[in-house]
């Protein structure tokens, strides 16, 4: 256990968060997608659903603010703008952490395609369908504003 930090943040969860680098992308899915088929890296946090998985990514996770979609989530079949108890969820969460991003609805294989692209797959318990978002990874900006990097520590943030 760490101080400060969601005890659902693993080891093994904290090391991919860490090494993922700016624009690359997570996705947190239910415990019917087929993870193992769809990961390039697969993480299982069996036991846990997808909401307080979400929260913990997003409470060290910053949202990349260098494109305009940076949240996605499933949609139910081709129903793009249906939200589920579980998206309103997500989208409630998200905006938390995220109040100026939108969680934009992907359909199906656009989704899909996504996901086996993304750096890793966190696979949940969540038993609601259609409960799976990715998240794609921002910056941390120095805390001097207008410093340029040579000015500034990197190991001080």
């Amino acid at each position: 256990m760490l101080k400060g930090l969601d005890p659902l943040l693993s080891p093994e969860l904290l090391f991919t968060l860490r090494a993922m680098g700016h624009g690359d992308e997570i996705a947190i899915v239910d415990g019917n997608y087929p993870g193992v088929e769809h990961a390039r890296r697969l993480i299982r946090l069996d036991g846990h659903r997808l909401i307080p998985v979400v929260n913990a990514v997003l409470s060290v996770l910053p949202i990349d603010d260098f494109v305009p979609e940076a949240i996605f989530r499933s949609t139910v079949k081709a129903e793009r703008d249906r939200l589920d108890p579980v998206h309103e969820e997500m989208i409630d969460c998200c905006a938390r952490h995220e109040p100026h991003r939108q969680v934009v609805p992907l359909l199906g294989q656009d989704f899909y395609g996504r996901v086996r692209a993304a750096h890793a797959v966190i696979q949940t318990s969540e038993p609601r369908l259609y409960a799976n978002i990715i998240l794609r990874k921002g910056v941390i900006y120095p805390k001097e504003a207008g410093a340029q990097a040579a000015d500034v520590d990197p190991f001080v943030y």
